[in-house]
């Protein structure tokens, strides 16, 4: 079977590809090892940055039906130091603060996944792709195997690899970079019965790393605890997360009369970066194209912005007839211009917060000056470019605060 493009991965990434080339009239196959709906370790909120583009690919109107918790911004502490809550930015041109979606990633998934059948992209679930086709250096389609164990062959000029941190091209190709420093480990579970006081994410500080609590919605929370891996020194997931959970004076108080209701889901290599692709016919989006530090920004925005570059690149190279390395690799600058900052702001908050005496400063510092706070938290928000933040002029009003 020969179609236009073939996209791996039925997540966000993979489903925002797929209804942006459908809607330019491309034909797609989407394939997808796991059968939907299905469940993802996430910090499961989105920023608000993300709304337009929710309505853009036509799901905004189908999450909103689920009734899903908004948050008004951001409440961080510093080793157990007071709160500082901060709201999103309302910036020119907006009517009134905007505010970020909150909604469990098990819900989420699957209305992308029903609106990408909904347009009548062809969508294979329980299909694994294992290999790539490869003829005058460039990717030409995909093989694997399905529910039954059958072999199965796709052919198409473009792949977009939406495959997330264990896509098939990072392994295949080599092209997933590990960061040099300590492995960063990601826990997650939901928890009934928490004390949240206001709509914010809340994202506590302290050893053995940090937090980000958030209400779902149902008297449900998702707390999801980053730390380094050899901070657990062999300790099972559960036992660590619950202790680790409850060392904190403001999860205590969140959390006393709360039930951790399930098991608690883990994924490590939390920070990567991606080398380019150096064939021609295929794109990476998502966290496919590398993963950026929870604290700094959820990744559903980023793996969204991604795939609409994704989408432009394609159509480019659909209408040239030429979907080599040189037509392509336009998507990876524009990729970089985009979110390069972000990362970098990534790298410079992963210094800071576990650093006490920086970390105790800086939360300090951004009480004294609200305007700070703001643009910091637009930034993380994905509302105002990174360079807002990541700039010798906000430095030093930062250092001068």
């Amino acid at each position: 079977m020969t179609v236009d493009v073939i996209i791996i991965g039925g997540g966000p990434s993979g489903c925002a590809a797929a209804l942006g080339l459908n809607r330019l009239g491309y034909k797609v196959v989407l394939c997808d090892q796991a059968k939907f709906p299905r469940d993802k370790v996430c910090g499961e909120f989105i920023s608000p940055a993300a709304d337009p583009i929710l309505k853009r690919l036509g799901v905004l109107n189908r999450i909103e039906a689920l009734s899903p918790k908004r948050l008004k911004g951001v409440a961080i502490s510093s080793y157990e130091g007071e709160e500082i809550v901060i709201d999103y930015p309302q910036l020119p041109g907006m009517d009134a603060r905007p505010t970020s979606l909150s909604v469990p990633r098990y819900e989420l998934d699957a209305i992308f996944v029903e609106q990408v059948k909904q347009v009548g992209v062809e969508v294979r679930e329980q299909h694994k792709v294992t290999d790539f086709l490869f003829a005058e250096g460039r990717v030409t389609g995909v093989r694997g195997w399905d529910e039954n164990k059958t072999s199965f062959t796709l052919k198409a000029p473009l792949v977009i690899d939406a495959g997330g941190r264990n896509a098939l091209s990072l392994k295949k190709m080599d092209l997933k970079k590990e960061s040099a420093e300590n492995t960063k480990i990601a826990m997650a579970a939901h928890w009934q019965g928490a004390k949240i006081a206001d709509d914010y994410c809340y994202m506590h500080i302290s050893r053995p790393g940090y937090t980000g609590i958030s209400s779902v919605g149902k008297d449900r929370s998702n707390l999801v605890l980053v730390v380094n891996r050899q901070s657990m020194h062999g300790e099972k997931p559960d036992t660590f997360y619950l202790d680790a959970v409850m060392q904190n004076c403001h999860r205590r108080k969140i959390l006393q009369d709360a039930e951790c209701i399930e098991s608690v889901r883990a994924i490590e290599s939390l920070a990567f970066s991606v080398k380019p692709v150096t064939c021609g016919g295929l794109l990476l989006v998502g966290d496919a194209m590398g993963f950026i530090d929870p604290f700094t920004g959820e990744g559903i925005y980023l793996s969204l912005r991604s795939s609409e570059i994704a989408v432009e690149v394609a159509d480019k190279a659909f209408k040239k007839t030429d979907w080599s390395n040189e037509v392509l690799k336009d998507y990876e600058v524009r990729r970089k211009q985009e979110f390069d900052k972000k990362f970098l702001l990534s790298r410079i908050f992963q210094k800071l917060i576990y650093s006490r005496f920086f970390c105790d400063r800086v939360v300090r510092a951004l009480q004294r000056k609200p305007e700070l706070a703001e643009t910091l938290v637009g930034v993380i928000g994905d509302l105002s470019p990174a360079q807002t933040a990541v700039s010798l002029k906000f430095l030093l009003r930062l250092m001068s605060a």
